[in-house]
């Protein structure tokens, strides 16, 4: 579009103006505030020249027309100004838009106060004068902006960072700022070298994995065909986040045309598409923590959303990238800790082999939940002279690698002292001394039973661990072992004493953690007792067995679960 012409012959658009012209000119020509007077049906009559600087078109080409021919781009106020017309208060008014003057201004505003011109007691028009007030209007978007973005600052803290998920955390980001400060939100991060096998990316491609998208309602079905969490997106060596990570600085990207826009997309390829969407604008600033690069936040705005700029929009989003960064550095950290110390217990619980033929053994190990960190427990079976057996159950104290390490020790130190086939109050008190000159700072509970199926007998000796459950043949419950309970391994307090109890042929040891029956504001003497109701299925099969362990008593355990049982089939 250009701007309006001065009609050929303006008399064939307008009536005759209703005053004097020159003596008009010269009281307001000078003025520095727009002037112009419509007639009764809203069309322009007269236009100062500061009204002609404002709107960039000729004074000769205003008259004769109204507002909205002479500036197409302009929110007109119509039925305000027929209001003033018709009942002669004068009104104020705020408009907004284009003009025909070139400005980097998207929208620019005007303060205009209207009033009715009269002659003789006859209506003969109105009288606009307008003010721009762009500069005004922008402090005061500006600092609603500020504010908002203050609040937004107070309640990222609570927001980003719930759990120690990196997939989480990165969804969380790109919720948290959408539609606040963006239209669409993009977390992209460096792949971790977790050990798996994964498809290369070709020369002079920068390949991440999307981990987190959100978008105002009115883009989600658009922006779902670039990819969702999970995703791996190449980007061209020259696109906008690999510029950004390899600066560590923001990058602004206004995306007026399809040079800007194919510099902005991973591939040229994208640029219809984003052009389609209707994404103008986009900022890009990275997630760093501990001077290492995670990844990027990409923010986009389309539609009427003003483009970003310089300042606040990437102070703020460089702040929220920061916070999100160390939430992500976190959430590596445990994965990475958690993905060994599951790898070391998996390879220290794994199924006990039976000690001799005549034993039968199953084991069952539950972690406490997707989300807690590995616990230290453990459990072995080692076969000792004349057909007897012995059996433990562990629980070192805390949770993590180090958990895990101390569990470690425990059980190796522990296999070197059943070799002297001594009996199991005696085994602990080594080990409560071995531990203690070891330096081991985890106390761990303990329970040792020997089984000697010839004299159909079972000594335990428990450090600090609940009782062993018995379950005989054909019995309708099952029995708990009453024995004394030292305390537990590492204290240097001693003082174990071994109880011998009835286990016969095919009678069921059931030795277990805490885990299996501890629950929040309960007895723990109530927890074991519920035990009671075991009783062996109809397969007879100690897999069986395990399976209603888990049916019956591992629901809402808040800590990790071990169980050993083993049997004897006679001697």
């Amino acid at each position: 579009m250009i701007p309006p012409e001065a009609p050929l012959q303006a008399e064939e658009h307008a009536d005759p103006p209703p005053f004097d012209v020159a003596a008009l000119d010269a009281l307001i020509g000078s003025s520095p505030a727009g002037v112009a007077v419509f007639d009764t049906e809203l069309r322009y009559v007269y236009v100062n020249p500061a009204l002609e600087r404002l709107n960039g078109v000729p004074a000769a080409a205003h008259l004769g027309r109204g507002v909205a021919e002479v500036l197409p781009d302009m929110h007109v106020r119509a039925n305000v100004m027929r209001q003033v017309l018709a009942d002669g208060r004068p009104r104020e008014i705020t408009t907004s838009g284009q003009t025909w003057v070139d400005s980097v201004i998207e929208r620019r505003y005007w303060r205009v106060a209207l009033h009715r011109y009269e002659e003789d007691g006859r209506v003969r028009g109105l009288i606009a004068i307008a003010q721009e007030v762009t500069a005004t209007q922008n402090e005061r978007d500006e600092l609603r902006r500020a504010r908002s973005y203050l609040t937004l600052l107070d309640n990222a803290a609570v927001a980003i960072g719930t759990t120690l998920d990196v997939e989480t955390t990165c969804q969380e980001l790109a919720e948290f700022v959408v539609p606040v400060m963006a239209d669409v939100a993009v977390v992209e991060m460096i792949p971790e070298d977790n050990g798996r096998p994964r498809r290369e990316p070709p020369a002079g491609v920068l390949r991440l994995r999307r981990a987190g998208v959100a978008t105002t309602p009115e883009l989600a079905d658009s922006i779902a065909q670039f990819g969702g969490p999970g995703a791996d997106i190449d980007y061209q060596e020259d696109a906008a986040v690999p510029r950004c990570l390899a600066a560590d600085e923001p990058v602004i990207e206004n995306l007026y045309g399809d040079e800007q826009l194919g510099r902005s997309a991973p591939t040229p390829e994208r640029v219809a598409a984003y052009r389609a969407v209707g994404l103008h604008s986009a900022v890009v600033v990275p997630l760093t923590a501990r001077g290492r690069p995670l990844g990027a936040l990409s923010l986009l705005r389309a539609g009427d959303s003003p483009p970003f700029t310089e300042g606040l929009d990437v102070v703020v989003a460089r702040t929220l990238a920061g916070r999100a960064a160390v939430d992500v550095d976190h959430a590596y950290r445990y994965t990475h800790e958690h993905r060994v110390a599951r790898e070391l217990q998996r390879s220290l619980l794994s199924e006990p082999r039976g000690p001799n033929p005549g034993i039968e053994i199953a084991s069952l190990y539950l972690p406490a939940g997707a989300g807690a960190l590995v616990g230290g427990d453990w459990f072995d079976a080692i076969p000792l002279q004349g057909g007897r057996h012995l059996k433990v159950m562990g629980d070192v104290m805390g949770h993590g690698v180090e958990a895990a390490v101390a569990m470690s020790n425990y059980r190796s130190m522990l296999r070197i002292m059943a070799e002297d086939d001594q009996p199991p109050h005696r085994i602990l008190e080594r080990l409560d001394k071995a531990v203690e000159h070891s330096g081991l700072d985890r106390a761990a509970t303990c329970l040792i039973a020997v089984v000697d199926r010839k004299e159909g007998v079972c000594e335990v000796a428990s450090a600090g661990h609940p009782p062993p459950v018995f379950i005989d043949p054909g019995a309708a419950g099952a029995r708990v072992a009453r024995m004394p309970v030292g305390p537990p391994l590492g204290t240097g307090f001693g003082g174990y004493r071994t109880a011998v109890l009835p286990c016969g042929p095919g009678t069921v040891l059931f030795m277990y953690t805490d885990g299996l029956v501890e629950r929040r504001g309960e007895d723990i003497d109530d927890s074991i007792e519920r035990l009671t109701r075991l009783t062996m299925p109809v397969s007879g099969r100690l897999q069986d067995l395990l399976g209603e362990v888990v049916d019956r008593f591992a629901e809402g355990a808040e800590d990790d679960i071990a169980v050993l049982v083993s049997r004897s089939r006679g001697y």
